[in-house]
């Protein structure tokens, strides 16, 4: 038995226009990712700006809520400056270094292992492994050389990113300013006092969830960032590491640990490549102990600081990180969850109305 289904042409043409615009929608926030990163960004470093910025005000004899924003942004500033002071020279230090190195390694390594020679003149290979040795050799002074040009080369998306971290700043620095005004103005529109509550309420509630989220992240990529410097400090103690890595890898890790999931472990490996350029054991050891603590930093540390925060599984936080890398970068990644997490409460709540609505019908 056949059973036909007749669809009006309206309806029909509300569903197809209804799907064009979400297609639509979908592209222009695709086409405009750039702008909604900065916007976003700037949005949730004044959320996490606000705690201090609230504080600074209320020690403030003038209560200036433009002075307050302007202390901490002095405060962020110069731990920027830390960080890209402090990271940035003894990496390509080290890179420089290791380039200059590899000639003499490759004249030590062929001198030490005779029964290659051996197996080398047997064969008559000699003519082809002089010109590898030639080639490495070249090779590694044009890299030597070419960091410098590599650095103007990089000028170009340097500046690019730094014009859009300014940007991002800037808006933060305004929302901050102008932040409650907006709030003030955003409440006097309600007419209706009780629904006015439910969504003060509400918006409380996801405000709660970002700080929260943004707190309890930056401790525990503190608290990661400080063990991988200590591990790297004992490790030069042995062998021959350079103590001034230290400081390096605990920015790395620490910034790169905000990225939840796997921004700890790609920290861990960039640090274990810059301590293989001085001694690949070290680097082993370094990596080996850093797994492990991101077991201890997975069952113990981050629940009992994150606990209760977002409360979202470990399936939703991949899913969140992954579309967030995927769409807006690193930048993405990192506010992935509290996004995720606000909208674990938006739907939370309408279920509750919902189940509510059922229960009086």
């Amino acid at each position: 038995m056949k059973t036909r289904i007749e669809i009006d042409t309206r309806t029909f043409v509300r569903f197809w226009l209804v799907v064009i615009g979400f297609g639509l929608v979908g592209l222009a926030i695709y086409s405009a990712r750039t702008a909604l990163l900065i916007v976003g960004s700037a949005f949730f470093l004044a959320i996490a700006l606000s705690l201090p910025v609230n504080r600074i005000i209320k020690m403030l004899p003038s209560r200036s809520r433009v002075i307050s924003t302007a202390l901490a942004y002095i405060a962020v500033v110069v731990v920027l400056g830390a960080i890209v002071f402090l990271v940035i020279p003894p990496i390509v230090g080290q890179t420089v270094k290791f380039a200059n190195n590899v000639p003499s390694l490759v004249d030590d390594a062929t001198k030490q292992y005779a029964g290659v020679n051996d197996f080398i003149n047997q064969y008559q290979l000699q003519p082809q492994v002089d010109k590898a040795i030639i080639s490495i050799k070249d090779g590694a002074s044009q890299f030597a050389s070419g960091i410098g040009s590599f650095l103007v080369t990089g000028i170009g998306s340097v500046l690019s990113t730094v014009t859009s971290a300014i940007l991002v700043f800037v808006l933060a620095f305004l929302m901050l300013v102008e932040g409650p005004t907006w709030l003030k103005r955003l409440w006097s529109i309600y007419e209706d006092q009780d629904r006015m509550g439910y969504h003060r309420k509400l918006l409380s509630r996801m405000y709660v969830v970002v700080t929260g989220y943004i707190t309890g992240q930056l401790s525990v990529s503190a608290i990661a960032g400080t063990v991988a410097g200590i591990t790297v400090f004992i490790l030069s103690m042995v062998f021959n590491v350079p103590a001034d890595l230290s400081i390096p890898t605990a920015m790395i890790v620490f910034v790169l640990s905000l990225i939840p999931l796997f921004g700890a472990m790609i920290g861990a490996a960039m640090v274990s490549v810059i301590l293989a350029l001085n001694n690949i054991t070290a680097a082993i050891i370094f990596l080996v102990f850093f797994i492990l603590y991101q077991q201890v930093e997975a069952n113990y540390i981050s629940p009992t600081i994150q606990s209760k925060r977002i409360d979202l599984s470990a399936l939703i936080i991949l899913i969140a990180v992954t579309t967030g890398i995927y769409l807006f970068g690193i930048a993405g990644g990192i506010i992935s969850i509290p996004i995720a997490g606000c909208v674990k409460v938006i739907a939370e709540d309408y279920f509750a109305r919902e189940r509510k609505n059922h229960a009086k019908n």
